[in-house]
Formats: structure tokens, C-alpha cells, sequence
């Protein structure tokens, strides 16, 4: 054994000899284990440790770790028994729909439709449940509507349970190695710098390489996205060869969202070697595997062949670990993470990184909002420390003003009843996650819950947009207070009766009256947008509305920015032209992004004040007019780094 080694060997046995000493006698410790970023106990009798609601606070704060107590197997009663127990206990109200025990971890997953039940007042059934069974009961909140996604990706942690025993074990030693000091930190731009799309940056020290986000772009379309499209493909990923960065030299990938242009290309780490973890939020995680299976499934019905396939997602989703807001977690020795609220969508989060023993903070915003919507609380502006800022630019420009919302939503309103009203049909592209629920909440309110509008024309969903309004419904704590309540009281606005799901055939849409259609494929490169806008492009009673964001080279903005003509496949695959006589209106104020008045208000209300601040995620021109309106507003040392610029920060 060499004396790293040692060291670490003798500093692990200190840890859990503390404590030992911290918890009662008649608790009966075994033993301890660093699993992934935390420590788990198990216990001879972990009632005893339950009693007392201090003691795992006090060990937590002692050692500065997550502590979970588990029961060690002898202490397990036996699972039908335990079942029984469990449905004794918990009030039959919270409408339990699935209970499973995972021997490899000591616990029992409870799934039910009012986990709030499950828990108890101050977790008072959950203490009872690990008292009089020995399991650790975790909670999982059954969506209000089926998600298969969800249920692939519960089944699958459950089934993997053995895998992922033996994965957190691994992490939890290689991160609780003895810390070192950081003498430095680097950061390289890898992608969606001066650009939209594939974002990623890498963090180094001497110790630690951490990759922020790995997505692809979308600007080249699906074509752009096939593994046998040549040379133009290219510019679709990160940089990661001309980084010379080796996969097997990192030690994590930290997830801001799920979207593809930050998600999209870490299934292609894993098919090529990764096998470290990659940290997010859990609405994160489950919105990831629904647009990347969704990804691979696209590109082979166009013919092309996908960068990756199921299999390598299934991976990837079986190496995350997922962290709520405000979680302090260690993803290295010498690396400290903190999600937060970015605003932006479900699950989206602000990183704040706490490099060595206080060396030096960053915080990286992903993409944020810092502004109102109906489904968030606007992107967090405290944080304990920070020296250096990394801010999306998508809308940095000094022209991206955006409307007020108030009057953003009654401009949509009134261009939908006025098509409705002459006989049209609205077609609204919308990214499946994010726009279409909140579109979702702006219609609903509208139409259903108001006498301004009388719109007399049922709202067709078609695409994932309904599988991704399932998964909103089973993390409403991450949503707005008044929301989350709806849902919790069995009000979810996602399932208004306002709504009609587009099931098989789209033919009886196309041949009825007026009518309004959300579609996923919000840029229009593919999804079923695509396919209503064939059927309706050419009939001038239809209104076309964009609410979203569209790439410079997507199909989107090209119609956007006045082409009344198109070239677009039919059923054989044959490039078609398609004259565009429908109307096409762009509706601004529904971006899930900051517009530049939010930004540098973000910047002035941001505490402490950043040292630092890089602009990124934006087009050229918009990152560094946000830069310079920085440092002159605000006097703030503010850049726009390239693409494979690296900048030593300490």
C-alpha cells in the first residue's frame, strides 16, 4: 500500500470511527461507507439512532457529509411482512400505488400519489416506518399523468440497484481521497461560446478536470445530428479533441438542464469510456432520458444513424446522481457543488462550485430567467461567494427588450381568437419542455378561467408535449408555490379539459374546423410540428405563432424572417416546395430566458458581486455587447471568451 493510500485508508477509518462514537450504544454500528458523495451507517438497530432527530443532524454538521443510517440486513424485517407494516402506518389517503425494497441499499422506495402522507408531520412516519422495519423509506411522487419515462427510469434504478451499489462505492472512494492544495484553476471554453448550441466548459486544477454541460448544437437540423454526416458535423460538438482531453481524465459531468444543447452529447461519452458520474437535479434526469431517447428514435425514422443508441443513455442514467436545490455536495476532493434555481425550466439550476478550502467560487448560470413566468420563481441572485461569473447572453443584445408580459400574453390571445374567429387553424411550435407548458398555463388561464376570451376551438397536444407536462406533475415542489398546489390538490392545469391529446392520426385535426395545435419541434428542424405546417402552410386562413427562440439556420427562423417558400420532404423523401401563404406572427415575452434588461439587472441585484463575469451561450455580436454593457454599467472586469479559450482564473 503506498502512503496516499494509507493515508486515505487510515483518514476513511477516523471518519466513521467519530461516528461511531456520536451515536448511541444500543444502535448497534457496523459499519460505514462512502457512497458517492455521501456516508452511509448501517445499523443493528437503527431505531435508536431514529429516536432522537439530533443525532444525524449533529453527525452531518460534525464531518461536514450527508450521513444516511440504513439497517444492516440483519435488522430487515422480511418484505411482505414489512409491507404490511407499511400500509399499517401510512393513512390510506396518500393512495400508495407501488412499494419496493432494494436489499443492496437497505431501503424501501413508496410510491404514491401524496408522498406528504408518506412522510408524516417533521417526518414522523417515515422515522416510524425505518423504527419498526429497519428500511430506510424513500418517497417517489407518482405523476398525476402516466409517464413512461418516469416509470422506465424508476424501474430501471431498481433493477440496476446491484450496479449501482458498486458505482457509489467507487465514487465515494475516489472523491474522499485526501484533499490537496489547489494551486490553480482553468477554465476552458468548449462550446457555445459566441454561439447557441453545444455548450460546455471545462474546469481544471491540478487534481480535477469537471466538464459544465455537454450538449450538441441545432443549428445543423437533424442532418447535423446523424453520426454519418460528414464534416459538418463537426461543428454540432464540443471541442474535445482539440482540448486534448482525454474522457477517462474526468472525474465529472455537472448537468445545468436537460435541454439538448446542453445535454445532448454526454450518452456519446459514456458509448466511448466514461464511466464517472454526472450530477443534476432530479426533473433534470428525467427530462434528459425523455429528449435524448426521443433524439435517437428521430434521427433513425429521417434515415440517418444516431451519435449513440438507448443503450449508451441507459448507462449514462444509471452513472447519475441527483441533487436537490441548496444540496452542498463534493464531486471531487477538492470540489464543492450547489445547485440553484435558474428559472429557465423544470429542474434548471445556477452552479455555484467552491474550489479547494475557499480558493475560489464560480458560479455558472446555465440558462436562466431572471423575470416572470407562470411556472417559476424568477433565477437565484445570493450565494455565498463568487469570483468569477459565467452569464448566458442568448438575448444580450442591447435591442432584446422584450414586452411586458401582461401585454405579450393578450397580443397572443387576440391573434388566436382573430384566426379562430375567420375560420383558421393556430399553429404553435413549441420546444416540448419548457415553452409548452407555460403556454399550457397562459391558455388555460385564458380560456378557462376567464370571460376576456370566448375561443370556442379545442387546444390539440401533440408530440412529447404531454409525456413532459407528466413529469412537471410529479416534482411540483420545484415549480411556482400557487402551482405546485394546484397540483397537490388534484387541480394540475396540464389536465384541464380544455386540452385534447393527439393520438395515432393527425387527419382529423387537419380536416377540422378552427382549432388551436401545440407541437413539439419548437425551431421546426423535425417533430411534429413539421408535419402540421406541411398541411396548413398553404391555406392564408391559418396563423403560424412563434413564442420561442429560434437558431440562426434553423427552418424556424428562416420562415420567421420572411421566406414564403420552402423545400420539404414527403412521404417518400422527396424535397417538395411548399408556398407559405398562412400567416406568421412572432410573439415576444414567453422566452425561458433572461431578455438584456433582466440581465443586467441580474448583475446589479447578484450578491456578493462577481469579480469576474464571462458572457456565453449567445450569438457573437449579443455576447459581447452584453460584456461591454457590463463593464460599462456596472464598472465589472467582463469578457467574451471563443470557443477553446482558456483563461487561468487563480
Amino acid at each position: 500500500m503506498d502512503i496516499k493510500a494509507e493515508g486515505t485508508a487510515q483518514e476513511r477509518a477516523n471518519v466513521f470511527k467519530s461516528i461511531e462514537e456520536m451515536l448511541p450504544p444500543e444502535a448497534g454500528f457496523v459499519k460505514a461507507d462512502y457512497e458517492g458523495p455521501d456516508i452511509a451507517v448501517y445499523l443493528k438497530n437503527p431505531g435508536a439512532a431514529y429516536e432522537n432527530e439530533n443525532i444525524i443532524r449533529n453527525i452531518a454538521s460534525a464531518i461536514k457529509r450527508k450521513i444516511i443510517l440504513r439497517g444492516d440486513s440483519q435488522a430487515l424485517m422480511d418484505p411482505k411482512e414489512a409491507t404490511e407494516e407499511i400500509r399499517r402506518l401510512v393513512p390510506e389517503e396518500a393512495k400508495i400505488s407501488n412499494i419496493r425494497f432494494v436489499q443492496e441499499f437497505g431501503e424501501v422506495y413508496i410510491e404514491s400519489l401524496k408522498p406528504g402522507l408518506v412522510i408524516g408531520k417533521n417526518g414522523s412516519v417515515l422515522k416510524s416506518i425505518a423504527i419498526k422495519t429497519g428500511w430506510l423509506a424513500k418517497t417517489l411522487r407518482m405523476p398525476t399523468m402516466a409517464s413512461d419515462t418516469i416509470s422506465g427510469i424508476r424501474n430501471l434504478m431498481f433493477t440496476e440497484s446491484a450496479f449501482r451499489k458498486k458505482f457509489m462505492l467507487g465514487i465515494g472512494k475516489k472523491i474522499n481521497s485526501p484533499i490537496m492544495k489547489s494551486e490553480w484553476l482553468k477554465a476552458t471554453a468548449l462550446g457555445g461560446f459566441r454561439e447557441i448550441g453545444r455548450s460546455s466548459l471545462l474546469l481544471e486544477t491540478p487534481h480535477s478536470k469537471i466538464m459544465i454541460d455537454c450538449g450538441i448544437s441545432p443549428e445543423p437540423g437533424i442532418k447535423g445530428l446523424d453520426a454519418n454526416a460528414g464534416d459538418g458535423v463537426n461543428k454540432a460538438f464540443p471541442y474535445l479533441d482539440s482540448a486534448n482531453l482525454s474522457i477517462n481524465e474526468l472525474d465529472a459531468v455537472v448537468l445545468t438542464h436537460a435541454h439538448m444543447d446542453h445535454a445532448g452529447f454526454i450518452p456519446y461519452l459514456f458509448k466511448f469510456g466514461y464511466d464517472g458520474p454526472v450530477y443534476c437535479t432530479p426533473p433534470t434526469r428525467d427530462l434528459m432520458a425523455l429528449l435524448l431517447n426521443d433524439y435517437t428514435k428521430l434521427v433513425a425514422r429521417s434515415g440517418g444513424t444516431p451519435l449513440y443508441e438507448e443503450k449508451d443513455v441507459k448507462k449514462m442514467l444509471m452513472h447519475t446522481i441527483t441533487r436537490d436545490y441548496g444540496e452542498v455536495t463534493n464531486i471531487t476532493n477538492e470540489l464543492k457543488l450547489t445547485y440553484h434555481n435558474a428559472g429557465h425550466i423544470l429542474g434548471s439550476a445556477t452552479v455555484h462550485l467552491h474550489v479547494g478550502e475557499g480558493m475560489y467560487n464560480v458560479v455558472h448560470s446555465g440558462d436562466m430567467k431572471y423575470g416572470f413566468t407562470r411556472l417559476f420563481d424568477p433565477a437565484r441572485n445570493r450565494y455565498p461567494r463568487i469570483d468569477s461569473l459565467f452569464l448566458e447572453s442568448t438575448y444580450g443584445g442591447s435591442g432584446d427588450i422584450t414586452p411586458n408580459r401582461h401585454d405579450a400574453e393578450k397580443s397572443l390571445m387576440d391573434t388566436i381568437q382573430r384566426t379562430i374567429q375567420n375560420g383558421g387553424k393556430v399553429l404553435m411550435p413549441l420546444f416540448a419542455v419548457g415553452r409548452s407548458q407555460e403556454v399550457q398555463l397562459v391558455l388555460e388561464n385564458y380560456m378557462a378561467n376567464t370571460d376576456l376570451y370566448k375561443i370556442e376551438a379545442p387546444v390539440f397536444l401533440d408530440g412529447m408535449i404531454l409525456e413532459a407536462s407528466a413529469i412537471h406533475t410529479a416534482y411540483p415542489e420545484y415549480l411556482k408555490e400557487s402551482l405546485k398546489n394546484r397540483i397537490l390538490n388534484n387541480r394540475s392545469p396540464f389536465e384541464s379539459e380544455i386540452f385534447e391529446v393527439v393520438k395515432g392520426e393527425r387527419e382529423e385535426v387537419f380536416e377540422g374546423g378552427p382549432s388551436i395545435i401545440l407541437a413539439s419541434g419548437g425551431m421546426m428542424n423535425g417533430g411534429a410540428s413539421v408535419d402540421y405546417f406541411k398541411h396548413l402552410a398553404e391555406d392564408p386562413r391559418n396563423l403560424l405563432v412563434f413564442v420561442g427562440y429560434n437558431s440562426a439556420n434553423s427552418l424556424g427562423r428562416r420562415i420567421q424572417s420572411g421566406t414564403r417558400e420552402v423545400a420539404l420532404p414527403d412521404e417518400d423523401g422527396r424535397l417538395r416546395p411548399l408556398k407559405i401563404n398562412m400567416e406568421v406572427k412572432t410573439v415576444e415575452g414567453f422566452s425561458g430566458h433572461s431578455d438584456r434588461r433582466q440581465l443586467i439587472s441580474f448583475l446589479q441585484d447578484i450578491r456578493p458581486r462577481p469579480k469576474s463575469v464571462f458572457t456565453m451561450h449567445g450569438e457573437e455580436h449579443k455576447c459581447e455587447d452584453l460584456a461591454r454593457g457590463a463593464e460599462r454599467q456596472l464598472h465589472i472586469d467582463a469578457r467574451a471568451p471563443r470557443n477553446l479559450d482558456s483563461t487561468r482564473l487563480k
